[in-house]
């Protein structure tokens, strides 16, 4: 079962000073991928929590990524659309392989390739949908290639299909639309990209440092890495973020992180905002 965790930032680093709206509590889920199983704990054990705090609102923030490499991609769609947490307000943010799906949906066949290697062939399976390419890339180039500056650059489409390809994408394409349900295929659409809750900002991946939230585009909060990640600067708000793993929450003054790798790790992690007070829960 899920249990309470504590993480601060490096030693000698300063911690963020952030707190939500007066008399609000926001849970943070962070990167999915199609373990349906770890979310229904994570969201029992919110619910547990909730009924231990006095805030009168409570507010679910999920950060994208809800899709891929794990087993049961339609599932956690399902899980999503009614998570059961009566007296929440449930925000669903948009991560870059929800983003990257909706672009080979809409016929971009540039990043077809991209999205069924980084896990959309476990999302088409997830919905009865086989897909007969064989894999290019190993799991340990897929991760190497993720964190080249010019994948940031192509926003996914790094492996653009070969002519042959090109019949075999089209038809998994059209038989993932015909299989998608409409209220899957409405949610998916619907998904904004970025999330404010007092001094706190979520976004799936992180922002432009050096450039005013209210002026940042939704690619760069979607898919941005490195250039974020080693910013210093103070953006304005302490941005929560998943997409870039770490083997435990990352917890800097201007940032933190919660992407744990739960396709692979089994812990899906959820950051706890009340007041001044910040915990996280976890899967075990």
């Amino acid at each position: 079962m899920p249990g309470w965790r504590s993480y601060g930032p490096p030693p000698g680093a300063a911690a963020p000073h952030a707190s939500p709206p007066a008399g609000t509590v926001v849970y943070a889920l962070g990167d999915i991928h199609g373990r349906a199983d770890l979310l229904r704990e994570l969201l029992e054990a919110i619910r547990r929590d909730a009924g231990l705090r006095p805030a009168r609102r409570r507010v679910l923030v999920t950060l994208g990524d809800y899709l891929n490499r794990g087993p049961a991609c339609r599932a956690v769609i399902e899980l999503l659309l009614s998570p059961g947490l009566d007296g929440f307000e449930v925000v669903t943010l948009m991560g870059n392989v929800e983003q990257a799906m909706l672009r080979y949906l809409d016929g971009e066949m540039a990043i077809a390739i991209n999205w069924l290697e980084y896990g959309g062939i476990e999302t088409a399976a997830s919905y009865g949908v086989a897909c007969p390419l064989p894999r290019r890339n190993d799991e340990r180039s897929l991760e190497a290639m993720r964190w080249q500056d010019g994948y940031q650059d192509a926003y996914g489409a790094t492996m653009p299909p070969r002519a042959e390809e090109l019949a075999p994408l089209e038809s998994v394409r059209r038989e993932l639309l015909a299989a998608l349900p409409p209220a899957h295929a409405a949610f998916l659409r619907g998904l904004p990209f970025m999330h404010r809750e007092g001094g706190y900002c979520f976004v799936h991946a992180g922002i432009v440092p050096g450039l005013p939230l209210d002026q940042q585009a939704a690619r760069d909060c979607m898919w941005i890495r490195r250039r974020f990640l080693d910013s210093d600067l103070d953006h304005g708000a302490v941005i929560v973020h998943g997409h870039s793993i770490a083997a435990e929450p990352e917890v800097r003054h201007n940032r933190i992180g919660i992407d744990t790798g739960a396709y692979k790790t089994g812990i899906l992690t959820c950051l706890v905002l009340d007041g001044e007070e910040r915990s996280f829960l976890q899967t075990e």
